[in-house]
């Protein structure tokens, strides 16, 4: 296999279809408002949390996160102002949404988990004026490591996330 130039030795690529499970809620609620509830429903991850990470202090990170919110926003970033490249600045939103202890309960048992933690959700205006929020349901992610323990703690953010957003609906 050859990569930007350089040979590589010893490496093996595999490919397999999943299925993935989308989910869409809409609301005729104005978007501010939805998206002003959800940011107060799920708090952005504290900056004590990051520094615990980065620091490597696990026994204070584990103690703050069994203490802390089911879920935390870990960034957002303002997509519909991307569009203005097109012309077209809508009202969009895009969130990594997670927690992680929940991340480290199961990328313990499947690394590669990681790919889909934090999740992602976009909240958007449609051309009607509603809220929309979409996201892929965590369990369908998830269930590709073939591992239950993963996937036990996958349908927890099912639930856990779905209740956060229509929450923010309401």
């Amino acid at each position: 296999m050859k990569w930007k130039g350089v040979i590589l030795t010893d490496t093996s690529t595999s490919e397999r279809p999943i299925q993935i499970e989308h989910i869409t809620i809409r609301s005729n609620k104005a978007f501010e408002e939805v998206k002003t509830n959800l940011e107060r429903l799920v708090l952005k991850l504290d900056e004590t949390t990051a520094h615990l990470i980065a620091s490597g202090e696990s026994e204070q990170l584990k103690q703050n996160l069994e203490k802390g919110p089911e879920l935390a926003i870990f960034l957002s970033r303002d997509h519909g102002g991307l569009l203005r490249i097109a012309g077209r600045a809508r009202k969009a939103v895009q969130y990594e949404i997670g927690n992680p202890l929940t991340a480290s309960k199961m990328t313990r048992h499947q690394l590669g988990a990681a790919l889909y933690a934090p999740l992602r959700v976009v909240l958007y205006e449609n051309e009607t004026g509603d809220s929309v929020f979409e996201y892929d349901k965590p369990s369908s992610l998830f269930d590709q490591f073939g591992d239950e323990q993963v996937s036990v703690v996958a349908r927890g953010l099912d639930t856990a996330l779905g209740r956060a957003l229509l929450r923010a609906m309401d």
